[in-house]
């Protein structure tokens, strides 16, 4: 079998008293979408934070495709193809739609964020910032300020902006979060259009989104992970049904 695309080994985090990630160990498969859901609290976004390089861990370590990645920033795991999109919208809502992708391909091309002038004028720039947009469904609205686009829209805004990136594993800190009905299930219809193509760890409250999306789940409580394996033997899993899914499940 093939070497996991991303391995996390003993990973380790507290505040204080608090042991936000107890020795975890995880692996994600090239191409899979894996999911990492679990009660509030137990640890999930502390998980993806020192996964993306924004939390350093206090033991463990991490590799992404053979490489010890432990010790890097942020962005130096951006470089190496890591991208996270966050749990509350991260997007510049005073510049539009295309403005905003195209910063994205700005970076990802190397240049520094503040030469924005050829990032709105340069056809290299523009070009695969509308390819992206056409990509999430937003290609008629390219041209809108973020700042008018509705919460979902932005929410595919900022996916669009990590995948402008093009990240090799991309982590997803809940995508449908304070979205209504019609607006999750568009972003879990486009989501679902990634799968296969696009490795993906998955946070998620959301637990249709999840079961919908994922090839496997993995269940975190209090910093640990009590069960991984595939969506039918998660919501068969006694322990987790108890812990967090509910005995009604």
């Amino acid at each position: 079998m093939p070497s996991p695309l991303l391995e996390v080994r003993g990973l380790a985090k507290s505040f204080g008293a608090l042991r936000a990630t107890d020795g975890i160990d995880l692996e994600v498969r090239e191409g899979e979408t894996h999911a990492v859901i679990g009660p509030n609290g137990a640890g999930k976004t502390t998980l993806i934070s020192q996964l993306a390089g924004n939390l350093e861990p206090d033991a463990g370590s991490i590799r992404f495709a053979g490489e010890d990645i432990t010790a890097l920033a942020a962005p130096a795991r951006t470089r190496k193809g890591l991208a996270r999109s966050f749990q509350i919208t991260s997007i510049y809502r005073e510049f539009s739609a295309l403005d905003n992708v195209a910063l994205a391909v700005q970076a990802r091309a190397g240049h520094s964020f503040r030469f924005w002038r050829p990032a709105r004028e340069e056809r290299a720039l523009r070009e695969p910032a509308r390819r992206v947009l056409d990509e999430v469904g937003l290609g008629v609205r390219a041209d809108v300020l973020a700042a008018n686009l509705a919460h979902g829209e932005q929410r595919q805004l900022e996916i669009a902006m990590v995948l402008a990136t093009r990240p090799r594993l991309l982590l997803l800190d809940e995508p449908v979060a304070g979205m209504g009905t019609e607006e999750s299930r568009r972003m879990v219809e486009f989501l679902a259009t990634l799968k296969g193509r696009q490795t993906i760890v998955l946070v998620e409250h959301d637990m249709d989104a999840v079961f919908s999306l994922a090839d496997r789940i993995s269940v975190l409580v209090y910093g640990r992970i009590v069960a991984t394996g595939a969506p039918e033997a998660i919501r068969a899993n006694a322990e987790v049904r108890a812990a967090y899914l509910g005995e009604d499940t």
